[in-house]
């Protein structure tokens, strides 16, 4: 299980460092890529591989699954962290996620999500305003 949450600087080349206890679930070789509300979002290779056969059975036809598609498998990078446990963010995902020196890493069950302080500041913000309202719905769910 992917869990918590690590604020960590991004290098002048576009590293950053990944958490050793994220690593161990993300494996050796993972995928990131856009993920919603302008984060990044990191699947380990076995949920990217299931999330493909899923997606792969949309049909054509299909406006928006398209569209999402396209936008998802095209900035996607297969990351391998180095020696020191960094990945390399590519340029066109951080300004995407618009992430400038500092990155807040979270774990988030089955992935991880890669934020800019900022933004995650802001997402928390609105997020809080209708978190009982929220758990209240899961609750009639039986969650």
């Amino acid at each position: 299980m992917l869990l918590g949450s690590y604020s960590h600087s991004i290098d002048k080349k576009g590293r950053v460092f990944m958490p050793i206890k994220l690593r161990d679930e993300l494996g050796e070789k993972f995928i990131a890529t856009r993920g919603l509300g302008k984060c990044l979002f990191v699947f380990p290779m076995e949920d990217w591989n299931a999330l493909y056969e899923k997606l792969r059975e949309l049909p054509l036809t299909d406006k928006s699954s398209q569209q999402f598609i396209r936008l998802l498998f095209a900035s996607a990078v297969e990351c391998e962290p180095d020696k020191q446990g960094r990945i390399l963010i590519p340029q066109r995902l951080r300004d995407y996620a618009e992430i400038g020196e500092e990155a807040l890493v979270i774990g988030v069950m089955t992935r991880v999500e890669i934020w800019s302080p900022e933004n995650w500041d802001a997402y928390q913000e609105g997020s809080e305003e209708n978190f009982d309202e929220t758990l209240a719905i899961l609750a009639g769910r039986g969650i």
